[in-house]
């Protein structure tokens, strides 16, 4: 099946009163019918059935099929934000002493997650630039835990190598780690490509409205033949003494290992369970989000383009411009389309302000993905946080204003920000 129809119907066979839209299993807990099934639920005998909705939820597992589905991937969890799927993703394979190898383009609250409270738990995070993957060879030891980084980073835009950063990965057998949250499955699949692991926000292209947080973490097909037996990842190879000795890696649903250890372990312990209204609203979400991105991406390459034009403007950050210095990977890896997110720049934070606050159409908001459009001072709000040094190395620099076109008319669109840079 295409994407499209797959978005659509795949994970859910119609309940006892076939509806056709998903049921949201709004409960907390399910019946075992039995003393001795209840017991063989919570020793993982039953695999994935339902224990308790802090692990797993019928609703939510219908969004997890289904999204896993369209990543192209075997399994994937539903979790409480996009961050909470950063965090567990790496709490699933880290621990104190170890680290992690990090593009520094990235979105500010990955950057401040990786620097300030990895940093508190004893995880150490080694950057690079993403225009120079040869350097990531000499920041591996025998404690690296992954390769971290963005499909398309968020606000610098820019598209890695995925094919040259997957071969150093598997060189050394360490997992590979995406955010596909800004191109979605719709315009690139990591997993496809080789990567390891995706991980999502839902809360932007996904539900489309900004009507809900919530994250997912999707595993590779046949992942489970990586970390088996690799000893870099002990946790899935050790016996876990909450489980009375289970290993993972020999456990019955084994084929779904990273995903079933992070549902298990990470998600029963820490709790960042995603609400079933809200894994409802990503299914709905997910049923357009092939249409939306279509319509997002034609928008933002029109406005890119305008915007080079324009005399105040210094540089635009779209991939498919071919002045980009990321064109050569985006026409080998978005064939679909870039996304709805651009970024440009102007001489200084007050020529910035100025245009932020003269829009009309757009809102100033820290969201992205929403079906209507908005524009962000990324240095001065997501990337607030950061050094000046942080920000010039993640591609931030005081006069960047990031965009993210919604499904708006592209001619309203444009009209609107020539009034705003006349001003």
């Amino acid at each position: 099946m295409d994407l499209q129809t797959k978005a659509l119907h795949v994970g859910y066979e119609k309940d006892s009163q076939s509806t056709m839209a998903v049921p949201i299993y709004q409960t907390t807990a399910y019946d075992f019918g039995s003393a001795d099934f209840a017991a063989s639920s919570f020793n993982l005998e039953q695999g994935t059935d339902n224990v308790y909705t802090r692990v797993g939820n019928p609703t939510n597992a219908i969004l997890e099929r289904r999204f896993a589905e369209v990543e192209g991937g075997s399994a994937s969890l539903a979790v409480a934000s996009g961050m909470a799927a950063i965090f567990y993703s790496i709490l699933n394979i880290a621990e104190s002493g170890d680290n992690l190898i990090v593009s520094n383009q990235l979105y500010g609250g990955t950057v401040t997650l990786f620097t300030q409270t990895l940093k508190k738990l004893g995880i150490e995070v080694k950057f690079f630039d993403i225009h120079s993957i040869k350097d990531i060879e000499s920041l591996i030891d025998d404690k690296t835990k992954c390769i971290f980084f963005e499909s398309i980073s968020n606000p610098s835009i820019d598209v890695p190598d995925f094919e040259q950063i997957i071969s150093i990965a598997n060189k050394y057998n360490i997992l590979t780690i995406v955010d596909n949250t800004v191109a979605t499955p719709m315009l690139c699949q990591p997993l496809i490509i080789g990567a390891d692991v995706v991980v999502h926000s839902a809360s932007k292209y996904t539900t489309g409205q900004g009507t809900a947080i919530g994250g997912l973490i999707v595993e590779r097909k046949e992942l489970y033949k990586k970390i088996k037996n690799n000893s870099r990842y002990p946790y899935f190879n050790e016996p876990e003494s909450s489980y009375h000795g289970l290993i993972f890696a020999d456990s019955q649903v084994s084929e779904i290992l990273f995903t079933f250890r992070a549902r298990m372990v990470v998600l029963r312990d820490t709790g960042a369970v995603l609400s079933p209204f809200n894994g409802w609203l990503f299914i709905q979400g997910l049923e357009t989000l092939y249409l939306r991105m279509n319509q997002h991406c034609q928008n933002a390459l029109e406005v890119a383009k305008w915007l080079e034009s324009q005399d105040i403007v210094v540089n635009v950050n779209y991939p498919l411009l071919k002045s980009n210095k990321n064109y050569k990977n985006s026409l080998k890896y978005l064939t679909k389309g870039a996304s709805g997110l651009l970024s440009f720049e102007v001489k200084n934070l007050e020529i910035a302000k100025k245009i932020i606050n003269k829009v009309e159409i757009f809102s100033i908001v820290a969201n992205i993905g929403d079906s209507k459009s908005i524009i962000t001072h990324p240095a001065s709000m997501t990337h607030q946080q950061l050094t000046n040094e942080e920000l010039i190395a993640c591609g931030v620099p005081v006069g960047l204003i990031r965009i993210s076109c919604g499904l708006e008319s592209s001619k309203d669109l444009i009209a609107d920000l020539k009034q705003a840079l006349e001003a």
